[in-house]
């Protein structure tokens, strides 16, 4: 993430800046470029929405959507992933889904990218999670390993390839194991 300079701005000012590429980030009244995705970053985000919105949005149970600002308490972050639930997806005057928006995921999941700080991305889980996300995770592709923050629970680190990754209850029947997530770095695998 590259930090940019300026002189303090308030997240509606911020909101009126023309979007940077890459996006950035208004967190802390800082603004925050993140990196540009890189091959397993983008693979990963790629498969993780064509894969959750094969059973979320088929059963109108959620829609997850790649690289979406979302701002609420006082920042404007952009996860990798953002899984709304059906109910909470806004939508504008004509029935159709928003262009702006202002609340928090119901599920986040963050891609470490090899020169992101680990700690910033955390950070934005535990933002989504106190404002009442129900779960974030985050993937280490070098590592080929995930952290899941459940909401008001501890922590589980997932690196066993048969370790089936902990999802939020909305998700109903919806498994993934290590191995299966991991294997999406192997061109055809998918």
């Amino acid at each position: 993430m590259v930090q940019v300079s300026l002189k303090s701005l308030t997240l509606n000012e911020f909101l009126q800046l023309p979007e940077t590429k890459p996006p950035s980030e208004y967190i802390n009244g800082e603004i925050i470029q993140k990196p540009i995705p890189q091959g397993k970053h983008s693979t990963l985000r790629g498969e993780s929405v064509t894969v959750i919105n094969n059973v979320a949005e088929s059963q109108s149970i959620a829609l997850a959507l790649p690289e979406l600002r979302c701002t609420f308490s006082g920042r404007s972050i952009i996860p990798d992933v953002s899984v709304f639930t059906w109910n909470r997806i806004p939508l504008d005057d004509n029935g159709d889904i928003a262009n702006v928006f202002t609340s928090y995921p119901d599920w986040t999941i963050e891609i470490l990218s090899p020169d992101q700080n680990q700690t910033k991305v955390t950070n934005n889980i535990l933002h989504c999670l106190n404002a009442g996300c129900q779960m974030g995770w985050l993937i280490d592709p070098d590592e080929k390993s995930l952290l899941v923050y459940p909401a008001g629970k501890q922590p589980i680190f997932c690196q066993e390839p048969q370790q089936l990754i902990p999802v939020p209850e909305f998700m109903g029947d919806f498994h993934l194991s290590i191995q299966e997530l991991f294997s999406w770095l192997k061109p055809g695998n998918t």
